[in-house]
């Protein structure tokens, strides 16, 4: 019987697993595939990262426990029947077929629900994008990650500028069915990811924005996380941007690439419902916990903020102006 791997908020969801879950996650995130052949520094399914092999499959902090594939997709098609899931995504490692494989598992779950599914793929080519949208996908999600060329080549390596022009040839064929994933702290300046996000908003992609979470046995495990402060900061550049009440042009950064001003009159009433604060990216994507513990820094609130919470989190953006 074939296996798949479940998040664990995700297995509890789907009754596959009896823990206790501050948040429901309310998107199905499945991980097919296994020890990947890319080598980002930050992962731990990198190709030499030295997290144990043996043990449960992790993303970020999330662990993936394994479980039979047909009760699981099953179970996936009940819960979206009932409305405690709104969509599926999967999380696919590079390693041999994974195009073909990531297919097989679109379709079957469409034989069985029609639940959206997205996939965080690493695609070679707009024909494999293709097929994957032909079979069902709802979003594909680029890993691209760093914010310039300078943190890619540090933290992934590769042809920087094909990966980009693949994005862009991809949101062109195909528009509204891209997303990417940029991750701040990795080494760029907030000037650089404002304007990397500036960069995907203009190509019409979904944005999904993610602080580093150092994890044991990856290259970057003793790397800090990002100061909440400059999280904040690319959290309200992201909400600006992509509901077009600004562009990074219009910002202001110091020499050294800070965020040092907004210049949007108005912008403790755009932030007053808290949405910005919120995890960003594809419909219904929450992610609880993926970049923090519970009960400490919250980055990426996975529910409605109250309004305690809001005003903590605009104090945390240390500019209002």
């Amino acid at each position: 019987m074939n296996s798949i791997n479940v998040s664990l908020g995700t297995a509890v969801v789907l009754g596959l697993e009896d823990a206790p879950v501050e948040v429901a996650p309310k998107t199905a995130y499945l991980l097919l595939g296994g020890r990947c052949s890319m080598n980002c520094a930050f992962c731990p399914r990198a190709l030499r990262s030295d997290v144990r092999r043996n043990s449960p499959p992790m993303l970020s902090r999330v662990t993936w426990p394994d479980f039979e594939e047909g009760e699981t997709l099953a179970r996936l098609a009940d819960s979206f029947e009932r409305g405690e899931v709104k969509r599926c995504c999967i999380q696919v490692t590079v390693s041999e077929g994974y195009i073909k494989r990531t297919l097989g598992l679109v379709k079957a779950i469409k034989r069985l629900s029609d639940i959206p599914v997205d996939v965080a793929i690493l695609p070679k080519s707009v024909a494999e994008n293709e097929a994957l949208v032909e079979s069902g996908v709802d979003h594909i999600g680029f890993g691209l990650d760093a914010a310039c060329e300078r943190v890619f080549q540090q933290v992934k390596g590769g042809n920087w500028r094909k990966f980009l022009l693949l994005i862009e040839e991809t949101a062109g064929c195909f528009p509204g069915h891209v997303a990417v994933h940029l991750i701040v702290g990795l080494g760029e300046s907030e000037r650089e990811m404002a304007e990397m996000i500036q960069t995907m908003h203009d190509l019409g992609v979904i944005i999904g924005l993610f602080a580093f979470t150092p994890v044991r046995g990856t290259a970057l495990a003793g790397s800090p996380p990002p100061r909440i402060s400059t999280y904040r900061k690319m959290q309200v550049a992201l909400y600006l941007i992509s509901n077009d009440y600004a562009k990074a042009d219009d910002f202001s950064f110091s020499p050294e690439g800070r965020l040092v001003s907004f210049n949007t009159p108005n912008l403790l009433e755009l932030l007053s419902n808290g949405v910005a604060f919120q995890t960003s990216g594809c419909p219904h994507c929450n992610r609880p916990f993926y970049n923090e513990r519970p009960g400490g820094v919250i980055y990426n609130y996975p529910r409605p903020l109250s309004g305690d919470e809001i005003r903590r989190a605009c104090r945390q953006i240390s500019l209002l102006t």
